[in-house]
């Protein structure tokens, strides 16, 4: 199966609270249109349970894998695509200024990551990894969309 983390949180004034989070999955034996198709199904029902305002997604990180660096680009032009088509202001974050963030160092480690998402969000349990950076991405946004700029 290949996976999208997503997670909703509200923000009030500087206070965050976890909504939801969790992976979006897909078949590797179907085709990649077939799981570019589950990826917009599944985050457009997401949307529609949890009526966000905004969206952010994490921007792409290059790979010297050039096939694998354009699937997760195909993917992530769902992932743009979906909040877009809803009317949803989408914000983009590069990786290092997520963990800066949220950790406080730009080359932070997985687990560091997830450490702090359970200090900043004390009620959110991210059932994988991909969950726990998509809660990353979220606080990240409501950090710098709050600034002024994401």
């Amino acid at each position: 199966m290949r996976r999208t983390g997503w997670g909703v949180i509200a923000v009030e004034g500087t206070r965050l609270s976890f909504i939801a989070c969790g992976v979006v999955t897909s078949s590797e034996k179907r085709s990649l249109a077939e799981r570019l198709l589950q990826l917009h199904e599944g985050l457009s029902a997401i949307i529609a349970e949890h009526a966000p305002r905004e969206a952010a997604v994490e921007e792409t990180f290059v790979s010297k894998d050039a096939r694998a660096t354009l699937k997760l680009g195909q993917a992530r032009g769902v992932a743009l695509l979906v909040p877009a088509l809803l009317g949803l202001p989408v914000a983009e974050y590069a990786a290092n200024l997520i963990k800066k963030t949220v950790v406080g160092v730009g080359h932070a480690e997985k687990h560091q990551v997830e450490a702090m998402i359970r200090v900043l969000l004390p009620k959110a349990d991210p059932p994988a990894a991909d969950a726990a950076d998509a809660l990353a991405v979220a606080i990240t946004h409501a950090h710098h969309r709050a600034r002024g700029g994401a």
